[in-house]
């Protein structure tokens, strides 16, 4: 059996909202509910975050709740991905980004069978590369073969920072595919949080509409049917790699 773990980048210093994994919304931190909601995949959750003393919070966080977790270098999260994965001896690791409070664990589960059944150490599947999911519910599946591989080869700045770039763009040319990918189209939609716009949404759909107990399907449907909180974070642009 291989065995499966999510790792779940966390810290304090984001640029455009400081602080944001932690804010409070319904009486819990965002994170708690990025937590949650990842846990209903049944897979074991790691966090990496950094050595800084302003990530120590993050790392009360996870003791309080007994949840592993990995320090290291603020700006080679790559290394911190690859210390994570050898401690806990990971034979694939599931990518996710902590400012995600709505990822849905059912999605991720399914996308991880589907990826233990192909049996391809090569393999990288994502919902990100095709993108019809809404920002928010990315999520990327690989094996300690390509993170090790990333780790010992990666020397641009970009791959160490984001992880996955030498994986995903295929720098050893020995990397396949799968995409997972919806019918209908709502990448533009956004539940991500990554400034006051973002949180502000998010916040109205957590306090207003009780979207942490909503499956991927029904977050959609809910947006498709206000438009009016859509348009809170449309104009936002996502940070460029």
């Amino acid at each position: 059996m291989k065995k499966v773990g999510i790792i779940s980048q966390a810290r304090m210093t984001s640029t455009r909202l400081p602080g944001k994994v932690l804010l409070p919304v319904g009486g819990h931190p965002l994170l708690q509910y990025h937590v949650e909601r990842v846990q209903q995949s049944g897979l074991s959750l790691y966090l990496a975050t950094t050595t800084n003393a302003t990530d120590d919070l993050i790392a009360n966080f996870a003791s309080a709740r007994q949840l592993p977790c990995t320090r290291g270098d603020e700006h080679d999260v790559l290394a911190r991905y690859q210390q994570c994965a050898a401690a806990h001896d990971l034979d694939v690791i599931v990518r996710v980004t902590s400012d995600c409070p709505l990822l849905d664990g059912k999605l991720i589960a399914g996308s991880v069978q589907a990826y233990i059944q192909a049996t391809d150490e090569r393999l990288y599947l994502s919902n990100v590369l095709e993108r019809t999911f809404p920002r928010g519910l990315d999520f990327e599946v690989f094996s300690r073969e390509l993170l090790e591989e990333a780790f010992l080869h990666a020397t641009l700045p970009a791959d160490r920072e984001h992880v996955t770039p030498y994986i995903h763009q295929n720098r050893s040319g020995q990397v396949h595919f799968q995409h997972i990918m919806r019918r209908a189209d709502r990448s533009a939609y956004r539940l991500t949080v990554d400034t006051t716009e973002d949180f502000e949404l998010i916040r109205r759909l957590i306090e207003d509409y009780g979207a942490a107990n909503l499956t991927t399907d029904e977050l959609i449907e809910l947006l498709n049917q206000h438009p009016e909180l859509v348009a809170l974070n449309a104009h936002i642009e996502q940070k460029k790699l």
